[in-house]
């Protein structure tokens, strides 16, 4: 008797319902709209727009990917007392570091960063008998210093609900085995926890690219600062398109970057079938 199993069977065909019908009558509509869009904005279309803006935009970009690296790392830093904070079992030093969580979690970024530049002019006497009155005065400096504060508390959330993942009887063996709680943490929980927290940190850089943008507001020229520059002299919404196409690169940049480091991390999670092995 032959060992080849028969395929399954076909599936049976879809019925068109009102609930399709609509579902495809609603994608139909999108699809016209972005095509009256694009053809507003191609209609009209400058060929050498891109190459005369070329190096503002150019700047605009270096600009921003300073901006959201330095955030990120000093957030990251700042993240961990928070996290060690979070997970602490004192009440007060849990109940602040949860305060400064909530804060920066629950109001916009926008406020926080108006927050600081201008209300940093209140305290100006102040900061300048710390010497401090420099940096609050630069607009760059400002937000980065913003920014660290808000994806400190996001990096902390992510970083504590990674380590509460891990599971507890795996600290408990840890300590049968007479391993310190140091060791016990950079040996077995962190790097479990880092692995969970793959993702979520993706997602953080990938947000906070996006919301580099209200920099723009505080007269730093970041690349949506560079591209109000440019729609002010031309009044040319290109300008935009543009700025909106070199998001979407760095998102997706950023996107593949992660992917390739998550499977590299992660390949002995892959399940693999006999012939693979």
């Amino acid at each position: 008797m032959s060992d080849t199993t028969l395929p399954p069977p076909p599936a049976p065909a879809r019925r068109w319902t009102t609930a399709r019908i609509a579902g495809h009558g609603f994608m139909g509509f999108w699809i016209l709209l972005a095509g009256v869009i694009g053809w507003a904005i191609f209609g009209d279309w400058d060929s050498g727009f891109l190459v005369q803006y070329a190096p503002r935009y150019l700047n605009g970009l270096t600009t921003t990917l300073q901006l959201v690296g330095l955030a990120m790392l000093f957030g990251a830093l700042l993240s961990l007392p928070i996290t060690w904070a979070r997970l602490s079992s004192n009440r007060l030093v849990g109940a602040l570091a949860f305060g400064w969580v909530y804060f920066f979690r629950g109001t916009p970024l926008l406020a926080q960063t108006f927050l600081v530049y201008y209300g940093a002019g209140t305290f100006r006497a102040e900061f300048e008998a710390l010497g401090l009155w420099p940096f609050f005065r630069d607009a760059f400096f400002c937000a980065v210093f913003t920014f660290s504060l808000n994806t400190s508390a996001y990096q902390a959330e992510i970083l504590a609900g990674s380590i509460r993942n891990v599971a507890r009887g795996q600290r408990e063996a840890a300590a049968a085995l007479g391993l310190s709680r140091y060791v016990t943490m950079r040996k077995i929980v962190l790097p479990q926890a880092f692995i969970v927290s793959l993702r979520p940190y993706g997602n953080e850089i990938i947000l906070m690219i996006k919301g580099s943008a209200i920099a723009s507001i505080v007269t730093v020229f970041d690349l949506m600062g560079e591209t109000r520059r440019i729609f002010s002299r031309t009044f040319d919404f290109e300008a935009y398109f543009w700025a909106a196409v070199l998001y979407l690169v760095m998102v997706e940049l950023i996107r593949r970057l992660w992917d390739r480091i998550e499977r590299h991390l992660t390949q002995h999670l892959v399940r693999r079938t006999d012939n693979e092995a």
